[in-house]
């Protein structure tokens, strides 16, 4: 009886799979390095959420243009995680994170400078691209510059550090407020302060390398042996000495590359439905804040920023918990924890409202928040992590898509549910989410934590 011999890998395939498999260069180092672009994000999106009291005081803009320039840097966003994670694979991760950084910089000095709301809606809209691009770049590199487990707990750290940003968003402005700055120049030095932390991780990234893993994947093998031999002392003697043609990728084939691995292709699925989930169930919910906060009694923009940075405080130790729990209890163990505490605290403010129990509410939205930043910890790690080298921008641009997307819509439609339905209606119907991806990962999500890919 004859038997069929199996393939043998390429060069290439096999240098990738050597590389996953035996090094995690400068380990945690590079992880929290392109983790800290996340405290940029976290500056932009929320700061304009604390300071557009004082711009529509200037301009008085009508709503649509207010909650344009609210909105306008998530719906950048949307387009910058998709060209970005497209592009990540193209023409490198490198030169992605470096050209983010530097756009940043320019558009968030801008933000200062504007004459007009109109100008500031252009002006977030764009600073909203290079923010969606380097999420899914630097996640990218912290699942090719990790060993298998570490990766992972890293990359579900980003909820911690969008919390560590919105405290420290608040702490500054709850500082400008106490020293009784001018409103004009609080929102606009505000605004532009995003430039600071995004010139420090750029000079941090400047000397940071291209991954070897996707030189290798371009077939630039004598820049990969270079960077093997510089970070690992390996000289990935598999590999020629020369350079190689390979066949270019396209997004159609990475997703018809997803649906021949079940795994793989659940993981994604699962990902996804996460991503929109924790994003609508998060987005919704912050309109609810400054209402909660008026029910139980605090009024003033001081207090409001002071409850506010108390509240994130006690979220950022729900993100730096759900992560070392990773390893223990699975990525399914931390998404189904994470959307049942979520759905469990939207009914009992459900209840709260309708029984006119105020004084339950500051406790559910902080069993809320504790579950959210468990339930969104891993929603962009799972479809990275599983994803083919030559897709792994792709893969992560896409995932990113599915929290811009509900963060965008939201800020438009969910505002008049709350009107035509009322508080506690609104919030039962806030706990659809939650609902849908604690069933996701219940029935969808298989357990990939340690997940190997070449």
């Amino acid at each position: 009886m004859q038997t069929m011999a199996m393939p043998q890998p390429t060069a290439s395939e096999a240098a990738v799979r050597y590389l996953i498999t035996n090094y995690s260069p400068k380990g945690n180092k590079v992880g929290w390095l392109m983790m800290a672009s996340i405290l940029v994000e976290a500056w932009d999106l929320y700061s304009i959420a604390f300071v557009l009291i004082f711009i529509k005081e200037q301009y008085n803009p009508d709503p649509l243009m207010l909650g344009l320039a609210a909105a306008g840097t998530q719906g950048g966003a949307l387009i910058g995680a998709l060209l970005g994670g497209w592009l990540s694979d193209k023409i490198g991760r490198r030169v992605m994170f470096l050209v983010t950084m530097v756009l940043f910089i320019v558009l968030a000095l801008a933000q200062a400078f504007v004459p007009s709301v109109g100008w500031l809606v252009v002006i977030r809209f764009l600073l909203g691209i290079p923010l969606g691009s380097d999420i899914s770049t630097g996640y990218t590199y912290i699942m090719e510059s990790m060993a298998k487990g570490e990766r992972e707990v890293m990359g579900n750290r980003w909820q911690f550090m969008f919390a560590v940003g919105e405290v420290l968003t608040i702490g500054v402005i709850v500082i400008f407020l106490l020293i009784d700055m001018q409103h004009e120049m609080l929102w606009r030095v505000t605004l532009g302060l995003g430039a600071v932390p995004a010139l420090i991780i750029l000079i941090m990234r400047h000397d940071v390398p291209e991954t070897a893993v996707w030189l290798v994947q371009k077939g630039r093998y004598r820049e990969a042996k270079q960077v093997a031999r510089e970070m690992f002392n390996d000289n990935l003697d598999m590999l020629p000495d020369h350079d190689v043609e390979v066949p270019k990728v396209s997004t159609r084939a990475f997703l018809a590359d997803l649906k021949k691995d079940p795994i793989r292709w659940r993981a994604t699925l699962y990902g996804w439905i996460a991503c929109f989930a924790q994003g609508s169930e998060f987005s919704t919910f912050a309109f609810y804040l400054p209402v909660l906060f008026v029910m139980v009694g605090v009024s003033s923009v001081l207090g409001n920023n002071l409850v506010t940075m108390g509240l994130f405080c006690f979220a950022a130790l729900s993100g730096w918990v759900g992560p070392l729990l990773t390893p223990k209890i699975g990525h399914r163990g931390i998404a189904i924890a994470g959307f049942g505490i979520v759905l469990a605290s939207l009914l009992l403010a459900a209840f709260a409202l309708y029984t006119d129990n105020k004084m339950l509410l500051p406790f559910a939205a902080a069993a809320m928040l504790w579950g959210h930043y468990w339930d969104a910890s891993n929603c962009m790690t799972i479809p990275t992590m599983v994803a083919k080298p030559k897709y792994r921008g792709t893969a992560s641009g896409f995932a990113y898509m599915f929290v811009k997307l509900p963060s965008f819509l939201a800020i438009f439609l969910f505002p008049s549910l709350f009107a035509a339905i009322g508080q506690a209606s609104a919030t039962l119907f806030v706990a659809i989410f939650p609902l849908i991806g604690l069933l996701a990962a219940i029935f969808i999500l298989p357990e990939v934590y340690g997940y190997e890919n070449d």
